[in-house]
């Protein structure tokens, strides 16, 4: 009972503290999240087993190119193709090898490309249409807590049947249909009630569709379970059950992202697609 308490207080002010920033401006946003990225930095590389002040320093510098100054489409766009790539190949590792190498080689092209400019491009999905629209993002993040939180209710409640039991014994299948299920009702329930809020979601009239917001969810669900499951796969291998011990209840602040971060890229490429076919 004391640990649900102690858990579910921190995840609130988790939360608060995120939609307040996002609310607050697209600075102070992105700094949140630059932090926020530092720290899943730092327990990755403890994870892996690295030391590298390089990172940290590229980190800084990628974050300032990118989310700050936005400098430059068409490197944007490489970046995107060269994340998208490197995600990829972590879910092909993740289904067909024993062990993802990152603890032998790759250590860095996985933490730039995995971490860092996925973390980038969840800066930048609300500014895809070159305005902030910070409720944009807000319900990414409500898409993405939907799933997980009903992902566990409902394989905790109804799962029989392992989604992928030598990485992660407690998800299963049902737990993951669940998830899906609800992240597209949340999805919708998202569309139908964005006219409440007109001075942040008018600019986004064109993507503002129900079946845009499907098709994040779909996104969301699937890309986010896989990329807890990789995090999960990294944690096996160094022998560890959390990343770090930041957030009570919740473990390090990369276990609550790990989802988030892996899925971002997707969505953004989706957004972009669908903005550039418009």
């Amino acid at each position: 009972m004391r640990e649900t308490i102690i858990r579910a207080v921190s995840g609130l002010l988790y939360t608060a503290i995120l939609v307040a920033s996002i609310l607050s401006s697209e600075v102070i946003f992105i700094i949140l999240f630059y932090l926020l990225s530092l720290v899943c930095l730092v327990e990755m590389q403890k994870l892996l087993r690295l030391k590298s002040y390089a990172l940290y320093f590229l980190q800084a510098i990628l974050f300032y190119l990118f989310s700050f100054l936005k400098f430059n489409q068409d490197a944007t766009v490489l970046l995107l193709l060269i994340t998208v790539f490197v995600n990829l190949f972590l879910v092909k590792d993740l289904l067909v090898v024993k062990k993802i190498p990152v603890f032998e080689k790759k250590k860095y092209i996985i933490i730039i490309f995995y971490l860092i400019s996925s973390t980038i491009f969840l800066t930048l999905i609300p500014t895809i249409e070159g305005i902030f629209i910070p409720k944009l993002v807000i319900g990414i993040f409500f898409l993405i807590w939907t799933n997980d939180t009903f992902a566990y209710l409902v394989g905790k409640n109804f799962g029989k049947h392992k989604l992928y039991e030598k990485i992660s014994p407690n998800k299963t299948i049902e737990g993951f249909l669940g998830g899906l299920f609800f992240t597209c009702l949340m999805s919708y329930a998202i569309w139908y009630y964005s006219p409440l809020f007109p001075s942040t979601f008018a600019e986004f009239s064109s993507f503002n569709t129900p079946a845009i917001w499907l098709g994040m969810a779909v996104i969301l669900s699937l890309f986010g379970t896989l990329g807890d499951l990789i995090q999960s796969k990294f944690k096996r291998q160094a022998g560890v059950k959390d990343s770090g011990k930041l957030m009570p209840g919740h473990g390090g602040l990369f276990d609550r992202l790990d989802s988030i971060i892996f899925a971002s890229p997707f969505i953004y490429a989706y957004l972009y697609i669908l903005n550039y076919v418009s």
